[in-house]
């Protein structure tokens, strides 16, 4: 026996559940004016319980965020050319919450970041959850976490994946780049890194795990520790290790964890009066916009800055949509690319 047809489920169903108006109704579901949260929850509690909401999500025609929380170490924010990776992050993410009417609140004042200090602040602005950009301390994650608030990290990596995160493929990408290094005939190579965060120490996994996958003895991967990522911290560097060996001796290749400790290696190279890339080839990480405008332009691993942030709203919108405090937290990985410029040449023999 035919089932008869199942009733469509619309706006006005939603309002008469809700006990709220239509035009209510359709400014919760499209972020076209303020509501208030209490009234917010009661109409996606009411479209999710008749099925309305499902609808929505498989169109993409819902918009469930409408205040959400940035929160960005002060280090990281975009004060000049040093900054630029955090910039173009910031600026995509940015361009994002306007074009979908999502209201993104700086978080206020300076000094370090705390889990008190973000959790007091989103529940000041009501907002719907937080996005945390380039801070992964276990003790802050811990904090946001047990307070309930929905959180996504951008740029970081949560060890005990408690919060959602976007970041690149830091590990995979970094192995690609020293394959294609190996792949070119370089068999000594120096990574140029520092004390940083788990996703730098995941470039120099990547960096390490291409020797071990190419055969290759472990005693040609150098590892040289810079004071930070700035660009004179990897000049310093490279300027000291040149010194102490006499020379760049076997290595033939250097591949820095960021495109700043690129470019001031290369400087430390030309000042001692080597050739880029006859005598040593140079590769960075980031694919800033000033890898391309130095001379030899540098090859990097151009990592999808653009996508993070969207990417990571993305995350928090299916998290306040699904309403489910026991859903497993997600790791979302972007993949990196190789852009092959002139700072790279097979090594001589």
């Amino acid at each position: 026996m035919r089932m008869p047809p199942r009733k469509k489920v619309g706006i006005k169903d939603v309002s008469r559940e809700a006990q709220v108006a239509i035009s209510t109704v359709s400014h919760v579901l499209n972020g076209t004016a303020p509501i208030s949260a209490e009234v917010r929850t009661r109409v996606l509690d009411a479209a999710r319980r008749l099925g309305y909401l499902a609808e929505r999500q498989t169109k993409a025609t819902i918009t469930a965020l409408h205040t959400v929380l940035l929160a960005v170490p002060d280090d990281a924010l975009p004060e000049n050319e040093i900054n630029l990776f955090s910039w173009t992050v910031l600026n995509a993410l940015t361009r994002e919450c306007e074009r979908r009417g999502v209201r993104l609140v700086p978080l206020a004042g300076g000094g370090p970041l705390t889990a008190k200090r973000i959790v007091e602040a989103a529940m000041e602005a009501s907002a719907d959850g937080i996005l945390l950009i380039n801070d992964d301390r276990r003790e802050l994650l811990h904090g946001i976490s047990n307070a309930g608030l929905l959180t996504v990290l951008i740029n970081g990596e949560d060890q005990e994946m408690k919060v959602d995160s976007v970041a690149p493929g830091n590990r995979f990408a970094a192995q690609m780049a020293t394959d294609w290094l190996i792949s070119r005939g370089h068999r000594e190579i120096l990574h140029l890194t520092w004390e940083g965060r788990t996703t730098i120490t995941r470039r120099q996994d990547g960096f390490i795990d291409a020797f071990r996958a190419n055969n290759i003895p472990r005693s040609g991967a150098h590892v040289l520790q810079a004071a930070g990522y700035e660009p004179k911290m990897g000049e310093d560097a490279i300027a000291a290790w040149l010194k102490d060996n006499d020379g760049p001796g076997d290595v033939t290749a250097i591949f820095c964890a960021a495109d700043n400790l690129a470019l001031g290696a290369m400087r430390a190279l030309t000042a001692a009066g080597l050739d880029i890339p006859g005598d040593i080839s140079v590769m960075g990480f980031d694919g800033v916009a000033l890898g391309e405008l130095v001379s030899p332009a540098l090859t990097t691993v151009d990592v999808p800055l653009n996508q993070m942030g969207p990417e990571a709203l993305h995350l928090l919108e299916r998290r306040v949509l699904a309403n489910d405090s026991e859903r497993a937290a997600q790791r979302l990985e972007l993949g990196c690319k190789l852009v092959i410029r002139q700072s790279v040449a097979a090594p001589r023999t």
